[in-house]
């Protein structure tokens, strides 16, 4: 099963370049460096450190989007052309179908990493680029994982990316919806008790996007290696996760 999960991943990953994708990331970087070069102009202080800030920020949301993007559309283009049925009607595990298509949005994910990781290593330390650029890979996968996940469960193009646009944005913010877990467990009405509850669970399901990919470790050189295995973990954890939903949700389906 292992050679057609390769077939599948490779044939993925070629889609991605017929869609002219890695153009595009080419692109989104192009305008990275001419934003930052323009806000470098512009600044009286701290002019450096703002171009790294915006090139760092706006290289991963846009890394981000375009990942969950072309999955997103990628699959559901594969399945109103009924590429699926086609697949499935092989002697094709449908867990072989599906470790196939994230083993290739996973090497497309490798694209915009390394573009952007080579991108921030101009302007930070190479340590400092180097634990953003792994960061933002393990980001990625479990953006594209999720993708998959939600495209599987609502088949519709602006569901599923809206999905996937609050998943990433309520896991960059879980630590403020922590902040305020805590402002309210400091009342003792029961109201407040119950939404100290419900947020401090929303923070427990999701994963702490704000400890990946973060700019300052590229503004102020503040990033430690020492971060990184909770980062590994938590990525390891959230894709198994992730992973077996998506597996469950595809095999309940009636294709």
């Amino acid at each position: 099963m292992f050679r057609q999960i390769r077939t599948i991943a490779f044939y993925t990953f070629i889609e991605a370049l017929r869609n002219h994708l890695v153009w595009l990331i080419f692109a989104v970087a192009l305008i990275a460096i001419g934003l930052s070069g323009f806000l470098n102009e512009l600044a009286i202080t701290e002019s450096r450190q703002i171009q790294i800030a915006l090139i760092a920020a706006f290289s991963r949301f846009a890394a981000v989007f375009l990942i969950a993007t072309f999955v997103v559309t990628s699959m559901v283009r594969e399945s109103n052309d009924k590429g699926l049925e086609l697949i499935l009607a092989l002697p094709l595990p449908r867990a072989g179908y599906l470790l196939g298509k994230l083993l290739g949005f996973g090497t497309l994910a490798l694209v915009p990493t390394l573009l952007f990781g080579a991108l921030a290593w101009i302007f930070s330390p190479l340590a400092q680029a180097a634990l953003w650029t792994v960061s933002l890979l393990c980001e990625l996968w479990l953006v594209a994982a999720f993708s998959l996940l939600c495209v599987l469960t609502f088949s519709q193009v602006m569901t599923a990316l809206s999905a996937v646009m609050a998943f990433y944005l309520a896991a960059r913010s879980v630590s403020a919806f922590q902040l305020i877990g805590q402002d309210f467990a400091g009342n003792h009405s029961l109201s407040q008790d119950v939404i100290s509850t419900v947020i401090n669970v929303i923070a427990a399901v999701l994963p702490h996007f704000d400890q990946f990919t973060r700019t300052e470790w590229l503004v102020y050189q503040s990033g430690n290696w020492s971060n990184l295995p909770a980062i590994l973990a938590q990525s390891a954890i959230f894709l198994a996760l992730i992973t077996g939903a998506a597996l469950f949700d595809l095999y309940r389906k009636n294709i």
